[in-house]
């Protein structure tokens, strides 16, 4: 390979071409290579299947439905070591992977991801996980543009660049959608539209879909009927379709990551956690036929359970408004379910066709409840399946365009635009004030890192007000005479107070400004005024949990200079104030933070391929830890103390470094001896050990 680069390298420097020909032609090249990959990964899962449950039927014929309990549970126990031992990035929905490597590491994929996803994601879906396939193959693209880039040495804005055209490029010839993937990649990956950014990758997104319709066909992913609105009233159906959309798209999220973090927490070996995953999807697929359907007179194998692979099929017989309304409500609440299962566990796939599938469920299901209350006034479940399947993934994903674009170009129905964007814009706006993070971003939260277009936010978000937040803050009765409050801001120059009552609740709070108008009345009034006569009952205040850029945001429509900071369970119990001062040690707190998460991200790629993992531990007040040395420690060997983060210091440790309660400690070790540094830092009666997600 390095023969090849020099070769390569040699002949650049002879032709010296243009940036913007290196530019399209790596363009081109990474979108070519996508829909390959993709092809292969289509026919790798449609062996994977065949294998499974057709030759699968043939040779334990008399395990009957057992094979449906069978199938994911090998699937798990093959995809499983090679999520844990090749690459870590391949587990789970792999767009949140995608956007941590833009964000924090430069735009750097390894290229063991393209093999890894490629591999687990196939045995996964092809034995039955509820996945989708395109999430992996926007891994694979974005790894393969993230090698290409890092092989001929280009910039971080190139290699970002090339990241967008690999993403775009695996929903283009996925979906066969172009348009679609070069939205997604701008809207979703770089969270941005760059007119630098978006020649490339139209480029790459073409290419992609060209080479797919070669090999899979030109046609679109679902061949529905024309669906149209009969009369305008009908918006108001899709849109209420949309709030029911913003409803499940939300319980999406909250069931997919709560059984993600049981299965995070559980003490079990993680190449075997995708098998119990799939233990319960097949147990979960097993009981599914016999309460609700099964097709009588085929084969098992085109039998298969709904809540089993990507479901596209499914898809079209509910675009299509062939399924009955008990299936369709089930399917509401058994995919979700299914897809929990699989990908909570540790499983490698991705979440954007589960959310269309949840969403064409919702929808048919409405739409026969409108056909019944109304039959004959709309166009029917199919039209409602359409619009649901958008509205669930804009709520879920937060990018309207996307889905909008996608369901446009996967149905080819024109018409059904307006009622798209209506069931759309409200599932997106009631699905974000609902639940912060979308199903993409919330992965990357619980790890530390929000991100904002595309990039980690504002430091400011990195730190809470609890930390930086004057906590004996100066304060003024609320029945001080004004007079005597003239002496107050003359002796601590300050500009405001927080006003109490006498039992020590806050009452308001009372500003120089409030005085001099006070002051500057009729004559001699302020003479028998107290400081509740003129403090201000409307308090704009801060939570001690909150982080200081909801404080700035909050300080700077009325351009205040200080919040005061009350209880969340009691808003006149003052715990301190937060003024533009300590906003600067904010900002010197966040960039060291900051640049730790960096360093952080960097270290654990480095390790993922070892035997040694990171791990974080709070030493609370109970800890065995606290109060002793470095060196009195007892670690055991495998074991190195990295960091101590107390308050807003980095210490780097030394033997006589004495630990203190409430130091955040971080530590690189072994994976066997993980349960020997629990005893360590363990408290007398508990263990406030956390490990890293990293």
């Amino acid at each position: 390979m390095s023969t090849i680069r020099l070769r390569i390298s040699a002949l650049l420097d002879r032709l010296q071409p243009s940036e913007t020909a290196i530019l399209i032609a790596t363009a081109i090249a990474v979108g070519a290579g996508t829909g390959l990959g993709t092809v292969l990964f289509i026919k790798l899962i449609a062996l994977v299947q065949q294998v499974f449950f057709e030759s699968g039927v043939s040779s334990l014929s008399f395990l009957g439905r057992g094979l449906f309990i069978l199938a994911p549970l090998i699937g798990g126990l093959l995809a499983g070591p090679v999520i844990s031992f090749f690459a870590k990035e391949a587990k789970g929905h792999g767009v949140p992977e995608v956007m941590q490597a833009i964000a924090l590491r430069g735009g750097r994929i390894r290229p063991r991801v393209v093999v890894a996803k490629v591999i687990a994601s196939a045995l996964c879906i092809g034995s039955g996980g509820s996945a989708g396939r395109e999430g992996p193959i926007v891994q694979v693209g974005a790894a393969l543009g993230s090698t290409i880039g890092q092989w001929l040495h280009l910039s971080e804005a190139r290699l970002r660049n090339l990241i967008a055209c690999g993403a775009a490029a695996g929903i283009a010839a996925t979906f066969n959608a172009p348009i679609a993937g070069v939205v997604f990649a701008m809207e979703i990956i770089l969270g941005e539209l760059h007119l630098g950014d978006l020649g490339n990758v139209i480029i790459a997104a073409v290419s992609a879909s060209t080479v797919a319709r070669i090999f899979l066909g030109d046609h679109p992913a679902f061949v529905i009927p024309n669906y149209g609105v009969k009369t305008p009233w009908e918006v108001l159906l899709y849109a209420l379709l949309g709030m029911l959309a913003a409803l499940t798209a939300v319980g999406f999220i909250r069931l997919l990551y709560w059984f993600e973090d049981r299965f995070d927490h559980w003490r079990f070996p993680d190449a075997l956690k995708p098998a119990v995953g799939g233990l319960l999807l097949g147990g979960l697929a097993f009981v599914y036929p016999m309460v609700l359907r099964q097709t009588q007179g085929l084969p098992l194998h085109a039998n298969l359970p709904e809540v089993f692979g990507t479901g596209f099929g499914t898809i079209e017989s509910a675009l299509m408004g062939t399924l009955p309304f008990g299936l369709l409500l089930a399917l509401v609440f058994l995919k979700p379910l299914a897809t929990s299962f699989t990908l909570g566990s540790g499983n490698s796939g991705g979440v954007f066709a589960p959310a269309l599938f949840i969403g064409a469920a919702l929808g048919g299901a409405f739409g026969r409840i409108v056909e019944i209350i109304a039959p004959g006034a709309t166009a029917g479940p199919g039209a409602f399946a359409v619009v649901g399947m958008a509205a669930v993934f804009a709520g879920a994903a937060r990018a309207p365009f996307t889905a909008i674009l996608i369901v446009f170009e996967m149905t080819g129905d024109y018409r059904m635009i307006v009622p798209l964007m209506a069931g759309v814009i409200v599932s997106l706006i009631l699905a974000e004030r609902l639940h912060r993070e979308s199903i993409y971003t919330l992965k990357l939260a619980k790890r530390g890192v929000r991100l904002r277009q595309g990039r980690d936010l504002d430091v400011m978000e990195t730190v809470r007000v609890d930390e930086v937040m004057m906590r004996q803050p100066v304060t003024v009765p609320a029945n001080l005479s004004i007079n005597r409050l003239a002496d107050k801001f003359l002796r601590t120059g300050q500009h405001g107070f927080s006003a109490l009552n006498d039992d020590g609740s806050l009452f308001g709070v009372v500003s120089l400004e409030d005085y001099r108008r006070a002051i500057n009345g009729e004559p001699g009034a302020a003479d028998h005024l107290l400081v509740r006569d003129i403090a201000s009952r409307d308090v704009v205040s801060v939570y001690p949990d909150e982080t200081v850029g909801v404080a700035l945001r909050r300080m700077a429509p009325r351009g205040l200079s200080r919040l005061p900071v009350v209880a969340r369970d009691d808003a006149r119990c003052l715990k301190g104030v937060v003024r533009r001062n300590d906003i600067v040690n904010a900002y010197d707190m966040g960039s060291m933070r900051r640049e730790e998460a960096r360093q952080r991200a960097e270290q654990s790629r480095v390790v993922n391929d070892a035997r040694a993992q990171f791990i974080d531990t709070t030493l609370a007040s109970g800890s065995r830890a606290a109060g002793r040395t470095v060196a009195k420690l007892n670690l055991p060997r495998p074991a190195v103390l990295v960091s101590i983060r107390r308050g807003r210091d980095l210490l780097i440790p030394h033997g006589d470094t004495k630990l203190r309660t409430g130091d955040v400690v971080t530590l690189l070790c072994e994976r066997e001896c993980i349960s020997e540094v629990q005893i360590a830092f363990a408290e007398k009666k508990k263990s406030n050990f956390a490990k890293d997600s990293e």
